[in-house]
């Protein structure tokens, strides 16, 4: 089972940008932590990040021809804001989580709102470093479920 682990803007800044919000972890660390849960599931894992919206499209296009089993995903505020990035996801065939290090819901009211959301098989966020690793859990079982189908 190939996962894919997509990062958006701003987000190589973990570790750096805000510690009271986001902690600080850096990205190299959460990816550190991904690929060890990766092995303890038995998938195979790849991380990809990118503060180029169009690059962003890029990557999820490259994942639609290289038939991943999933993706996970931080957009970061192309969250908020990325049509783009909502539609290159709407070509995937595979399940699709979205994650986020804070709780967007209870932040700013522009971040309550995600493009991704209603194409996403679920949400999580909120819980720092354990918001990515809840996430590949679930999109590892979302994605071993799909492959029986």
């Amino acid at each position: 089972m190939k996962l894919l682990v997509l990062h958006g803007v701003n987000l190589n800044m973990f570790g750096q940008r805000d510690p009271a919000q986001y902690g600080t972890a850096t990205l190299a660390d959460i990816d550190a932590a991904l690929q060890w849960l990766a092995g303890e599931l038995g998938v195979g894992l790849e991380c990809f990040q990118t503060n180029h919206e169009g690059a962003m499209c890029e990557r999820i296009h490259q994942a639609h021809r290289d038939g991943m089993d999933g993706v996970l995903i931080n957009a970061g505020a192309w969250t908020h804001t990325s049509i783009a990035i909502r539609d290159a996801l709407g070509i995937l065939k595979c399940p699709i989580v979205e994650v986020h290090m804070s709780n967007i819901h209870a932040r700013e009211p522009f971040r309550h709102h995600s493009y991704i959301a209603d194409i996403a098989r679920g949400q999580i966020c909120g819980f720092g470093v354990d918001s990515y690793l809840l996430g590949l859990r679930a999109l590892a079982g979302q994605a071993q479920a799909a492959s029986k189908k």
